[in-house]
């Protein structure tokens, strides 16, 4: 069963896409025809773009991997961090930083960083220096917290990413094929998709097309979790059975060994001489 359907996603505005002169010629395949100079999407296959895309990211989630949002655009920021916080994945809704991805380990050091400027504020360090340089340190603090704080759960590299507006995230994209991380993305009319792997031809202008693209993949990753459980649940039961059938095992053996070492002292007993 589709995850969406022709009606949801004309409702949500996903077919419309950018002015014909406008237009990447390599989106040729995802137009289905122009109408007062704007192109517009085919929606039939974003159906099942967007189902090919959810059923690998929720295989990828089931792993226990990451998936990494990235959507920095106005339109794009509230919902991209709503939808990534349904699933605890990580996002991206402010400036992408420069070697995020290539240059993984100074990034992880600026995230150590906010951990001890929190102990610093906790241990009584900031008894110690001036009002002057704790507002320095408050205030470098903040922009960690609201350029990276989103990503402070992410240990390493993430398993991939998706982003809304490939010409708006192109560094973020170009970082990504460079790790060889996979890229799954809402494409518009206007941005070239031979870079992504998974590509939703879709509206990436409008916060109703972007949810309802979103609310799909993200209930796809819940799936994917869900089963994740299911699976470890099923593991632990069956590590249980095993430890149970072990112990099994060895009491019988047991018994035999406590049998045996009673039976003599019953045989030296009946053995006893008796008194003349």
């Amino acid at each position: 069963m589709a995850r969406t359907n022709f009606e949801q996603l004309l409702q949500a505005g996903c077919h419309f896409g950018h002015l014909k002169r406008k237009w990447n010629p390599a989106m040729a395949p995802y137009i289905f025809m122009e109408r007062n100079g704007i192109h517009i999407i085919d929606l039939n296959k974003t159906v099942v773009k967007i189902d090919e895309a959810a059923e690998v990211l929720k295989n990828l989630v089931k792993q226990g991997k990451k998936v990494l949002f990235v959507g920095t655009k106005r339109q794009a920021k509230e919902v991209v961090a709503a939808r990534a916080k349904e699933v605890g994945m990580p996002y991206i809704t402010e400036r992408w930083a420069g070697g995020m991805l290539t240059n993984n380990a100074t990034i992880r050091n600026s995230i150590k960083k906010m951990g001890k400027i929190d102990k610093m504020m906790t241990d009584g360090t900031f008894d110690h220096i001036s009002k002057r340089e704790r507002l320095q340190i408050v205030r470098q603090r903040a922009k960690l917290e609201l350029n990276l704080g989103s990503i402070s759960d992410m240990r390493g590299l993430p398993a991939a990413l998706f982003v809304v507006d490939v010409m708006k995230e192109e560094i973020a994209v170009k970082e990504a094929v460079r790790c060889g991380i996979p890229v799954f993305a809402i494409v518009d009319t206007n941005s070239n998709p031979n870079n992504i792997d998974y590509v939703i031809p879709a509206n990436d202008d409008a916060t109703s097309s972007i949810d309802t693209i979103l609310g799909a993949v993200v209930e796809a990753i819940k799936e994917g979790q869900e089963e994740r459980k299911i699976e470890h649940a099923d593991e632990e039961a069956q590590r249980a059975e095993a430890e149970a059938a072990g112990k099994d095992e060895h009491a019988p053996r047991r018994k035999r060994i406590a049998k045996s070492n009673k039976a003599p002292k019953a045989d030296e007993k009946a053995e006893e001489p008796q008194a003349e």
